[in-house]
């Protein structure tokens, strides 16, 4: 049976939002911005965590993209697990864009519109791929997307500060319409190498700067291989090389921070939902395969919710998943209903990549628990 939520106040909310006052990834990027004296549009750290992280005029931040705090047991990440300190939420959905785009503004997805990974844009049809900035057919879209995220972005913010932010990351994302729309105000610093990325990392961490690395291996390796692979061990053993020649080279002044922007979990082929009845054509589907965001007739998303076993979550429930803000105008991308997949099961509409053994997106812990590092 399908779990329908409500707006009113006296009844209890089906899942409880990621936290975005005070355990989350935005409050980290609101903790660093205000260390280096910007002024941060979220709160920053509880005092438990903050406590962990000193002051300095540099600091580094590595984003271990599908690093969740779980995986954090695998034997090859022990020099990873030593230094970890806490414990922050991923933002919802869990998944790279909504997350690279709360540390990019500092804002909650309530507030820079990033909803899912695949997101409904009023104005252009069909629904668009955010990382690729495609349809999930594979066509381009047309989007000027280095205005897509409202500003002023983290980067413009810290600058007009007199803080310099770089990013580094793989010279294959430069340019692309992600890295356009996330980086605008950031100076792209391209690495082609684990150690040009080591390199680059500590040339670059001088005074009155903040680095961000970004390091794409695990989540690539846990997608297409899934977590029991000889490739996932490889990413686990670089991004944990990478992380501790980089620990060890920084001058003593300089912070080194690290996180992710959400965790995984494996499924087999039998744990995937294909959502290709007819029955189904009414509805217009985006999000995640573990948060399907779903518009259409309330009793087809009800019926579909109880066949897949989904929680279906609506109305004030839904909004808070995303943060505190109204949406305003960005509510023309809320869907009618998100479909929360059970544990253990993915849901597939056409479109969606059904290849894969890695997802993420949902709410679970395995998804939604991020690690802090501090090195």
């Amino acid at each position: 049976m399908s779990h329908v939520s409500t707006t009113r106040p006296e009844e209890p909310t089906l899942v409880t939002p990621p936290s975005y006052d005070g355990r989350g990834l935005v409050n980290l990027i609101a903790e660093i911005e205000t260390r280096l004296g910007g002024n941060a549009p979220a709160p920053g750290l509880d005092d438990d965590l903050a406590a962990a992280i000193p002051d300095a005029e540099t600091y580094v931040l590595v984003v271990m993209d599908g690093l969740g705090d779980g995986q954090l047991a695998h034997p090859l990440v022990r020099n990873l697990a030593e230094t970890r300190t806490g414990i922050l939420d991923a933002p919802f959905c869990t998944t790279t864009t909504t997350a690279l785009s709360t540390i990019a503004t500092g804002t909650p997805p309530s507030r820079h519109g990033i909803l899912g990974h695949i997101l409904r844009i009023p104005g252009i049809e069909p629904v668009v791929n955010t990382l690729k900035w495609r349809t999930t057919w594979g066509e381009s879209v047309e989007v000027d997307t280095s205005e897509f995220l409202p500003g002023p972005l983290l980067w413009e913010r810290l600058k007009a500060v007199g803080v310099e932010p770089i990013t580094v990351q793989s010279g294959e994302f430069e340019g692309t319409p992600l890295s356009r729309m996330l980086y605008r105000g950031c100076r792209f610093e391209p690495s082609w190498s684990p150690m040009d990325a080591i390199a680059a990392t500590v040339d670059l961490a001088t005074p009155g700067r903040l680095i961000v690395t970004y390091l794409p291996m695990i989540d690539v390796a846990a997608h297409v291989n899934g977590q029991r692979s000889s490739e996932y061990a490889e990413a686990l053993a670089v991004v944990s090389r990478v992380w501790q020649r980089i620990r060890i080279q920084l001058p003593p002044d300089v912070v080194l921070l690290g996180t992710a922007d959400h965790g995984h979990v494996d499924y087999p082929e039998e744990a995937k939902f294909l959502l290709r009845s007819g029955r189904w054509d009414v509805l217009e589907f985006w999000g995640d395969p573990r948060s399907l965001l779903v518009s259409g007739p309330t009793a087809t998303i009800e019926a579909l919710a109880e066949e897949v076993g989904a929680t279906m979550i609506t109305g004030a429930d839904l909004h808070r998943l995303w943060g505190p803000d109204d949406l305003g105008p960005l509510g023309s991308r809320v869907p009618d209903a998100a479909l929360l997949a059970a544990e253990g099961t993915v849901l597939l509409p056409r479109g969606f990549d059904k290849r894969l053994i890695g997802y993420h997106g949902g709410l679970t812990d395995a998804e939604r628990r991020i690690p802090l590092l501090v090195g």
